[in-house]
């Protein structure tokens, strides 16, 4: 049982991990790490003396005073005067060390070795106090290295058998100080690098074919990603050793990575344990595969990633360039944990933390000055503020789609990748990004491969008004529906109204949006775009609910940068064609969605009806429509009661009409709706090329609005002269919009009672799509064409649509 520091960093703690010790019902090894934080202020003071600055006395006096003060509270007050004794030994040991370092100004790698090692020589001596009965051992003397390159190496063969000697009466509770060991030829101390209290157990569990080691630390054991990053992560419940290695070589934290190397050839598990929380199941680590059904396992990653690249068309079919890029920097003590190489042989690249590649790029240089100096050998570039991402897990062997699935999801979110690896093994695929895309990037996977318990969508709203409103009321309504039956969270992480704006990438109350936005930033369609865009968050979409052509003109910068668009906003998709075109083009190349099914017929299924006809080969010839539900509402208002001005009046008071009704009575939203259906029915189209046939003459549309109603009754005589006389013939007016090949048309026609417009009511919608396969006999959609709410659904089957709901 092996606990590291924050397991053992006050006298409370070590109670805890007394109280998890003594409940187990086997004889128990335990190794400790050194107090939390100790280690680090070792170095500091080490540093301090090496530097001549006597404040390190101090330092010192705050590391014995701690130690003396956990004593007091974790050891039991029989033997607590004789640990306070023996630490007291080891502080005057260490105490000289550092007056030497002082006094002579030199610090060796034996003598840091040395006083770093003190940390867990001190706290295993108090944790063995505080157990009731315990026997103690010096690591040094078992576990022995010897120098390779620099380092110091186990001895496995001296090792194993020294644990063998040592441990052979098999006391019932043992404690080791982990991390130290010693040089075999020598005798120095030396350490297993940081985290090596780890390997020290582990070393100790194969040795003695340990039952299992378990690892206790402060987290419920390895997470399917950094739970700081990700807020849906959550712990594996089992994984084999593979997976566990390649998690921990690639920036998981939790296990050093050296530690699996010994138990996996013993085959022995691994349990990873949370001290502070003993009951939670924790991390199973054996040879076995799990979680069939999910291909990836988990996500790590390194955030301080270089990229060396060494190119040339000499390098091609040249033998030994590899060795000698590898051999220089090895020897220079740089180490490189990712390579990608061009099937070419023209250009290797290699991946290295930010603090080697200065030297990197040194050593290269010289090592290739000739092949430099000749042009064989273009340049050594270095790439800096990168980020490497491993995906892991077993279960991608063998199954097709994975790296597909893998880059296509990163692209679709505008995520650009560097350079990739994949091993045969295809238990890790490994890539390059920039740093600032690496919290996109590791939500966008865990959401895309399910390791999340639900997709995530990421939501923008312009415009609080009746729409978006009514959007949001919706959203709020069915988020716990979505959640619980289609594993979907719809996450609002920004809205803005005509003022202001307000973001929180973790999501926003629907309860109380209206209260927090009246204290948000001010807004403008600049400042709007740029806290979008700086947010970079994953799985985004943005929805506008204004009228505003500003916030239309921003579609394209929001499209380039992977984020969909979903709009009840008529402006962009019916201005300049070219401008439509753009939009949908970058859509299309950007692999991701430009919708705005609800600028036509609000929450009726007309454009995603005409793309599935297009898309499925049939050709649309003609369309003819009442798109106008204000319009419909006026005309089917008229009586030989209600003259036409009653039959605004009434629209404008229903809701229909806008506050200056002679924008519905200027057809200008119609021609709009017309110029979108022709466009989607593949026809190049401009708001000037549709004929106008207006039913109110021009001079209404000039002046005030009050000199409008006050000129309006001036009409009524007219449209009854003409109601009657339609009545009289069994007909009707309809202001119908017509696209015939491409030609299009607005205006007012009489409709006879067996045509399919006659009976529409209020203010529904009515469109005729006449195809090469539906000529005889059109198809025909039907149904309520206006309103706040309908819109809002429409707008939301746009948003749910973005992605697929399993």
């Amino acid at each position: 049982m092996k606990f590291g520091g924050t397991s053992v960093g006050s006298a409370e703690n070590i109670l805890k991990v007394k109280a998890i010790v003594e409940a187990q019902t086997e004889p128990v090894i335990v190794v400790v790490s050194a107090l939390c934080g100790i280690t680090d202020q070792l170095l500091l003071i080490a540093k301090l003396a090496l530097n001549g600055d006597m404040s390190y006395e101090n330092e010192l006096l705050s590391i014995m005073e701690r130690h003396r003060n956990v004593t007091e509270n974790a050891v039991p007050e029989i033997k607590r005067g004789k640990t306070i004794n023996d630490l007291e030994i080891l502080f005057a040991e260490l105490g000289n060390i550092l007056k030497g370092v002082f006094w002579v100004n030199d610090l060796s790698q034996k003598t840091s070795d040395a006083i770093v090692g003190y940390g867990e020589r001190m706290s295993s001596l108090i944790i063995a106090a505080a157990f009731n009965d315990a026997t103690l051992f010096d690591a040094r003397e078992f576990i022995k290295t010897e120098k390779q390159f620099k380092k110091h190496i186990v001895d496995f063969n001296a090792t194993n058998a020294l644990i063998r000697e040592y441990f052979a009466e098999k006391p019932y509770l043992s404690v080791v100080p982990g991390f130290i060991s010693q040089d075999l030829a020598v005798g120095d101390t030396t350490n297993l690098g940081r985290g090596g209290s780890d390997y020290t157990a582990s070393i100790i569990t194969a040795a003695l074919n340990a039952s299992r080691l378990e690892i206790w630390t402060d987290v419920d054991g390895f997470m399917t990603a950094d739970p700081r990053i990700i807020s849906s992560a959550y712990v594996i419940r089992e994984m084999s050793f593979i997976e566990a290695m390649e998690l921990s070589n690639f920036g998981a934290k939790v296990i050093y990575p050296p530690t699996i190397y010994p138990t996996y050839h013993k085959n022995i598990p691994i349990q990873i344990k949370n001290t502070f929380n003993p009951s939670a199941q924790g991390t199973y680590i054996s040879k076995n595969k799990s979680d069939r059904d999910k291909p990836i396992k988990g996500i790590s990653s390194i955030s301080d990633t270089s990229l060396i690249t060494v190119q040339g068309l000499g390098m091609v079919g040249v033998l030994g360039i590899n060795s000698r890029i590898f051999s220089s920097l090895s020897a220079s003590g740089v180490n490189v944990f990712m390579v990608c190489q061009a099937s070419s042989e023209n250009t290797t690249t290699l991946a290295v933390k930010d603090e080697d590649a200065e030297l990197a790029v040194q050593v290269l240089e010289k090592e290739f000055n000739l092949e430099l100096s000749q042009g064989e050998i273009n340049e050594v570039k270095v790439d800096k503020g990168l980020a490497t991402v491993a995906v892991v897990g077993e279960n991608m062997k063998h199954m097709p789609g994975i790296s597909g699935k893998l880059f296509g999801t990163l692209g679709r979110n505008g995520i650009s990748v560097m350079a990739y690896t994949q091993g045969a093994s295809e238990t890790n695929i490994s890539f390059v990004i920039e740093s600032s895309y690496l919290r996109k990037a590791l939500n966008t996977i865990h959401d895309s491969f399910f390791l999340s318990e639900y997709q995530v969508l990421n939501i923008f709203l312009a415009g609080i008004g009746t729409v978006g409103g009514n959007l949001l009321e919706q959203i709020k309504s069915q988020q716990k529906t979505l959640k619980e039956h289609n594993s979907l969270k719809l996450n609002v992480v920004g809205i803005t109204d005509a003022a202001n704006m307000i973001f929180d990438r973790n999501g926003i109350d629907l309860e109380t949006y209206r209260t927090e936005i009246r204290k948000g930033q001010k807004v403008s369609s600049e400042t709007l775009r740029d806290e979008i865009l700086k947010m970079n968050i994953f799985n985004p979409v943005f929805v506008d609910c204004t009228a505003s052509a500003d916030i239309a003109m921003l579609y394209a910068d929001f499209l380039e940068h992977n984020i969909s668009v979903v709009a009840a906003n008529k402006i962009a998709a019916s201005s300049e064609y070219n401008i439509y075109l753009n939009l949908k083009e970058i859509a299309r190349k950007r692999g991701i969605k430009y919708l705005f099914e609800t600028n036509v017929g609000a929450g009726l299924p007309i454009i995603n009806t005409m793309n599935a006809l297009s898309n499925s080969g049939d050709k649309i010839l003609k369309l003819q429509a009442v798109l106008s539900g204000t319009l419909n509402f006026i005309f089917n208002t008229l009586s030989s009661t209600i003259p036409m001005s009653r039959a605004i009046q009434m629209a404008k008071e229903e809701g229909f009409a806008e506050p200056d009704p002679r924008i519905d009575l200027s057809g200008t939203d119609v021609i709009r709706k017309l110029v979108i259906l022709s466009r989607e029915a593949g026809y190049a189209v401009n708001q000037e090329n549709v004929d106008k046939h207006l039913f109110i003459p021009d001079k209404y549309f000039r002046g005030t609005i009050d000199d409008f109603w006050k000129m309006l009754p001036e009409l009524d005589n007219e449209f009854e002269e003409k109601r009657k006389q339609l009545e009289a013939q069994g007909k009707r007016l309809r202001f119908v919009a017509e696209m015939d090949s491409g030609k299009c048309r607005v205006g007012l026609q009489e409709v006879c009672s067996s045509h399919p417009f006659f009976e529409l009511e209020g203010s529904n919608n009515i469109i005729m799509i006449t195809t090469e396969r539906y000529n005889e006999y059109p198809m025909i959609i039907k149904g309520y064409g206006a309103g706040a709410a309908v819109t809002a659904a429409g707008v939301f089957a746009d948003i749910i649509s973005i992605v697929n709901i399993r």
